[in-house]
């Protein structure tokens, strides 16, 4: 596979009698693999009970959501959807576990869901999310990280979300405290 990260949205159409989705109305998503990679396939209910989602990998219940309008921000804030995405897009494989991290985080904040867990041929876990506004689907490698890895990979993600990382801020105040010491001595 070329790419091990991919995101779907909800499609806006169901996939059986074309009928367009209205927001809140409930829609069925059905997951395949192929040759070309995971595809999902989105149908209304009354589309549902049709035989055509036979063969599915992982099927769920969700409800569609239509796409806010988009809105302009006057300063760019990098949180930890945004940044699941641009790493997903970059598809770099050097950032796997930041992008694990973050969809775990992202899953703790109740924005994604796991709706399944695939393995691959070749032994590698691909946890399937959707994205609880939106309705798109996230693909993420599970690197099974070990917990001696998590303090690294923690820091790599805090640091890529602008923040200084727990170990300079230690550092930091370490320095600090010694700076300031104070040779008073206690009255009793």
């Amino acid at each position: 596979m070329s790419t091990d990260w991919n995101i779907q949205a909800a499609a806006n159409t169901c996939a059986a009698c074309n009928k367009t989705f209205t927001d809140g109305e409930p829609l069925f998503s059905r997951l395949q693999f192929s040759a070309e990679g995971y595809a999902r396939r989105d149908y209304c209910a009354v589309c549902w009970n049709d035989p055509a989602r036979s063969g599915a990998t992982g099927v769920w219940r969700g409800v569609f959501r239509a796409p806010p309008p988009p809105a302009e921000e006057p300063l760019k804030k990098e949180t930890a959807e945004s940044l699941l995405r641009h790493l997903m897009e970059t598809e770099d494989a050097h950032h796997g576990n930041a992008i694990f991290i973050l969809a775990v985080m992202l899953e703790r904040r109740r924005i994604l869901a796991e709706r399944d867990v695939q393995t691959r041929a070749d032994g590698v876990k691909i946890r399937v999310y959707e994205h609880k506004q939106t309705g798109e689907t996230f693909f993420i490698p599970d690197p099974e990280l070990k917990l001696a890895e998590l303090q690294h990979v923690q820091e790599e993600v805090v640091t890529l979300l602008g923040g200084t990382p727990k170990k300079m801020e230690e550092k930091a105040a370490t320095e600090k405290h010694g700076q300031n010491t104070d040779n008073t001595v206690e009255a009793r």
